[in-house]
């Protein structure tokens, strides 16, 4: 049994090693006060409904990590409840280290990365497969993403907490650089329509 949330990563060896590195005081007062969520909150959930990716990691029954990139389209990790998140599994390369993973060990851990606005956060949780319920893989599925659906992945959350921006370089989606560069390339041809017609006027005035 833990006495804080933080307690599923701050081990005895990790907290001893924060009191020799000079940050366990500042952390014990964290604890002490707000410390880390243990359910999906308001915030959370609109932080999720905006990210097409994540990372998600496990582990094998010897303790060899895994982490394996996962996309989709905007919000397809989506809340269940304020304890469980799920997504679509899609087909890949057919390796299957994650569910081989969690067939042994359900340990799991989402790390949540915003690129473009320089924030991150981290789900220490447990996870496993669901293969037969087709209410819940539909319930999860987006129509409009080409992917195809195997089976579903429910991720049970045990506490989570934001990670610091720093050291973030900024990287931005595709959907939200299309349409500026769109409209880069539409005034770049009006203004070269115009210099074309400017010069076809002072070409005229010459003759």
């Amino acid at each position: 049994m833990t006495q804080f949330p933080s307690d599923i990563a701050f081990t005895p060896a990790v907290k001893e090693i924060q009191t020799e590195k000079g940050s366990r005081a500042a952390y014990s007062k964290v604890e002490q006060n707000r410390g880390w969520q243990t359910t999906v909150t308001p915030e959370l959930k609109e932080y999720l409904s905006g990210l097409d990716m994540f990372y998600l990691g496990t582990s094998n029954a010897a303790g060899q990590p895994y982490v394996q990139y996962r996309g989709g389209s905007p919000g397809f990790l989506k809340v269940i409840d304020d304890k469980t998140l799920g997504f679509a599994d899609f087909s890949g390369n057919r390796q299957y280290i994650s569910l081989g993973n969690l067939s042994e060990n359900s340990k799991a851990f989402i790390f949540l990365m915003d690129y473009a606005n320089s924030r991150r956060i981290k789900l220490w949780g447990t996870a496993h497969v669901v293969e037969e319920d087709s209410k819940l893989i539909e319930s999860l599925r987006d129509p409009d993403y080409p992917g195809k659906v195997q089976r579903a992945i429910v991720f049970n959350l045990e506490a989570w907490d934001v990670n610091c921006p720093q050291h973030i370089h900024k990287r931005f989606a595709q959907r939200d650089v299309a349409p500026v560069i769109e409209g880069l390339q539409n005034r770049i041809q009006e203004l070269e329509t115009k210099l074309a017609e400017y010069e076809q006027q002072d070409s005229s005035t010459d003759n």
